[in-house]
């Protein structure tokens, strides 16, 4: 229940944030202002498991949450009394509770079904949560103002493929740490604070260039820094491909340092393309959306490494007794999402462009 209520309060974070800031900058330097947002929030990925530890390792784990709920409590009323009351665009319009129910359950149907792949019940709630999104499809397509607009993926070509390009991307990238866990703790023999330490770069790298993203986007085609963003990401993929049975960390952080670069070209420039494309009426539901998709590509990403798992290793625990048959399959997966991420790639340079010409002013006499 307390898991049920923190995702509630996410979901609220989550889905107006962009929106938010969508409303209160100019287009030529929102780009800007969301690669700052996109650099915290890797920036707290980055410190947070550190500031854990050493409050787990000195005050218990119950610490994480107490320490939690001041900050929490600081910054909701922060927001409260400095944030600009907004001009709500659709106040007048009813709430679509039918569609919201039917939406929701097909999601956590589907979340769930990809959880616990690739057993039968896993496939039997998969099927259920596409065939839920099938029917809210249809009712979406009846009822006057539906919860979820699809008619964004119909008639708007850069919304469509901007979001099938972060779908792709999470896709592609929200298992590499899972596995790269594993095979440092379990293969490598490393303990958990290396093994973190290991892997912070990524997020790292991410937050320090973001920001420099974010600014590209406002003078570049957001496609064209998302699509060599996504680029980077297939290489840094394949390149994992690579590792061997015992870990070569210099190699290691060299992919990871291009992993952060391709994410920090991707996220905050994908997001400009997203909230760019849509008016300010729609901001809300464009960033509820590209959250959905970040969302469900990190489910399918989970997915087809448990599948992998599963097919190569069965009910093996992983451990250095597998080592040779989990490199197989780590390998076998990064090589699977590369391929994954490449299609991101050509479905972000698809999407057309963002930016209007400067309109041309009166001819000198």
């Amino acid at each position: 229940a307390a898991r049920v209520l923190q995702g509630l309060g996410a979901a609220m974070m989550v889905g107006l944030s962009m929106a938010l800031i969508a409303s209160v900058f100019a287009p030529g330097e929102r780009g800007r202002v969301l690669g700052l947002t996109v650099a915290a929030v890797y920036l707290g990925l980055s410190v947070g498991p550190f500031v854990g530890g050493l409050l787990t390792h000195g005050f218990g784990w119950r610490s994480l949450f107490w320490t939690s709920v001041p900050l929490g409590l600081g910054i909701s009323l922060l927001s409260l009394f400095l944030l600009a009351r907004e001009q709500v665009p659709a106040q007048r319009e009813p709430f679509d509770l039918p569609g919201a129910l039917l939406y929701g359950l097909a999601l956590l149907l589907l979340m769930l079904g990809l959880g616990q792949m690739p057993s039968l019940p896993g496939g039997g709630l998969v099927l259920a949560g596409v065939l839920g999104l099938g029917l809210f499809g249809r009712w979406a397509a009846r009822c006057q103002h539906p919860v979820l607009d699809l008619t964004l993926f119909r008639t708007n070509r850069v919304f469509l493929f901007s979001s099938l390009a972060a779908l792709t991307n999470y896709a592609a990238t929200f298992a590499i740490s899972f596995l790269l866990s594993l095979y440092l703790q379990s293969v490598g023999g490393y303990d958990p604070r290396q093994a973190g330490l290991i892997l912070v770069t990524q997020p790292a790298v991410q937050s320090l260039l973001s920001p420099l993203a974010g600014r590209l986007s406002d003078r570049l085609e957001p496609r064209l820094v998302a699509s060599a963003g996504m680029a980077c990401t297939v290489v840094g993929l394949v390149l994992l491909a690579g590792l061997g049975e015992t870990p070569d960390l210099p190699y290691l952080t060299g992919c990871l340092l291009l992993l952060g670069l391709g994410f920090a070209l991707f996220s905050s420039p994908n997001t400009n393309a997203v909230l760019g494309s849509v008016d300010r009426r729609s901001f809300g539901i464009a960033s509820g959306i590209l959250a959905t998709m970040r969302l469900l590509g990190q489910m399918l990403s989970m997915g087809v490494a448990t599948l992998m798992l599963a097919l190569i290793l069965g009910g093996a625990p992983v451990s250095a007794a597998v080592r040779a048959p989990f490199v197989l399959t780590m390998r076998l997966t990064f090589l699977l999402l590369a391929a994954c991420c490449l299609l991101g790639v050509f479905a972000s340079l698809a999407r057309g462009s963002v930016h209007q010409p400067p309109a041309a002013g009166p001819a000198r006499p």
